[in-house]
Formats: C-alpha cells, structure tokens, sequence
C-alpha cells in the first residue's frame, strides 16, 4: 500500500491533507474479524467473531470487560487493544476510588480519544491500529460509541466493523428503528447475531466456538457468554434465512492473528 514520500511519517501531511498513516491504521480494522453493537431500551450487546491463527490454537480473545457498567470489543490488532483496555479501566478505578461512582461512559470515550489522538500527532510514534465498540449504560441509559484509528468517536444506535462488516451494516440499517423500543435482551442479541452471521461466508455457520456475546443493561453489570455459554442465544436464530453472504472465499487473515503470530 506504499503510496509515495508522504507517508513515511504520521506528522506529514499530503498536498491534499491527508495523513496516509492514520489511514493504513484504519485498514487495519477493516481486516480484523467482525463485530458489532446494538442498543435498545434497556441494554447494550456487543457480539463479535472469533478468530484462530491455526488450527493448533485457541481462538483470539474479541470482548474485554472494562467495568461493571462497560465492555468493549475489538477488530484490529489486539495487542493495541490491549494497552486501550487497560487505560480504560485504570480510568475506570481511579474515577471509583475517588468518587466512589463509576465514570460516565461519554467520559471514559472521551478520554481514550485524547489518548489515542497523541499517537496522531508526534513523531516517531504510530496510531492505535484496532477500532472499539464500547458498549455501557449509566444515568443516562444504554450507550455503543465506536472509536476509530483517527480518535474520531461516535455514538451510534448500532455500529458494525471488520471484515464483511458492511453484510450486517446492512442488516442493522434495516432494522435501526425497532432496536430502541426493544425491551427483551435475548431478543436484541438474537438481533445482533443475524447480523453477525451475514459476515461470515455462505459455507459458514455461527458456533459456539467462532462467536461471542457481551452485554450490560440498567439492572445487569457486564457480562461476557463464550463457548457453550452462547448456545442458547445461537438456537433463538436457528432456521433463520441468512439474508446475506460474503462469498466463501476467505480473505487475508485479520491483523490481529498476523500480530500474534509474529
């Protein structure tokens, strides 16, 4: 993806004022496995796919708790994610310690783009190469914010990234105006897995091995379902048509198994 001599450095800007960069950073999360987010009424879920750099390992870890009241997930290189994380929850901390409350998930959003935003600016230094769905609930009621490789963040109604992301883009533009009336949470997560599954291959089907669900609510702290733990919500969408399909063909592998493996 060399383009010419205005890349060499995140400081440099081209003749048409990009910072090529921070745009490689965010194709970085376009290649990371897919996830997405929905809020409703009451809840945030965040679901994602799993991925394995082989068949001699386990799969890559995609949703990390932050708090009682957020989590997030990831596409993009996880050791990246990893340092955000754990930013993320020291802000968590020091705000409890000190306030005896949990941070405002606005806040805590705001405070991981200033973060991130540092590595845009310096010299010799490099963009945060992963995107992160937040999902978390406080005063004001359910939030998913996505921040990007830029520190650009937003809060949206639902929001999918990754590779074949734009299947359950669309799926979830479909169906945006039912999910803020939604009550029930195994209903919003059987909402967010049909979504998910249309990022998968048509030869492809969601197990409890290749997918993983997070969600919190007004009443419900964080909590993470892997594994056997997420096979009652695969059976609400069992016989489903799958509206989509990205082909079976798999692309090259994520970033963050390549990181990995390095």
């Amino acid at each position: 993806m060399y383009r010419n001599q205005y890349d060499n450095d995140v400081t440099v800007w081209s003749p048409q004022g990009r910072i090529h960069q921070i745009e490689y950073a965010m194709e970085a999360v376009k290649q990371g496995a897919a996830t997405l987010g929905i809020k409703g009424k009451n809840h945030s879920v965040l679901v994602a796919l799993k991925r394995a750099s082989s068949d001699l390992s386990s799969h890559q870890k995609k949703i990390i708790p932050i708090d009682d009241h957020a989590g997030i997930s990831i596409a993009g290189l996880t050791s990246d994610a990893r340092i955000l994380s754990r930013f993320m929850r020291t802000e968590c901390l020091n705000h409890r310690y000190i306030y005896g409350s949990p941070l405002s998930v606005a806040r805590l959003v705001a405070s991981v783009g200033d973060k991130a935003q540092t590595g845009t600016q310096v010299m010799g230094r490099r963009p945060y190469g992963v995107g992160l769905l937040v999902a978390g609930v406080d005063e004001a009621g359910p939030h998913v914010y996505y921040i990007c490789p830029s520190s650009n963040f937003y809060e949206c109604k639902c929001m999918a990234i990754g590779a074949r992301s734009q299947s359950a883009r669309t799926y979830l533009e479909r169906h945006k105006d039912e999910f803020k009336d939604v009550e029930d949470l195994g209903e919003l997560i059987a909402h967010a897995l049909r979504a998910l599954r249309d990022c998968l291959p048509n030869d492809t089907e969601l197990t409890t091995k290749n997918v993983s669900v997070g969600y919190v609510g007004r009443d419900v702290e964080f909590t993470m379902k892997d594994d056997e733990d997420v096979e009652e919500y695969l059976k609400m969408i069992e016989g489903d048509d799958k509206i989509g399909g990205s082909g079976s063909a798999d692309p090259e592998q994520g970033a963050e198994d390549t990181m990995e493996t390095q």
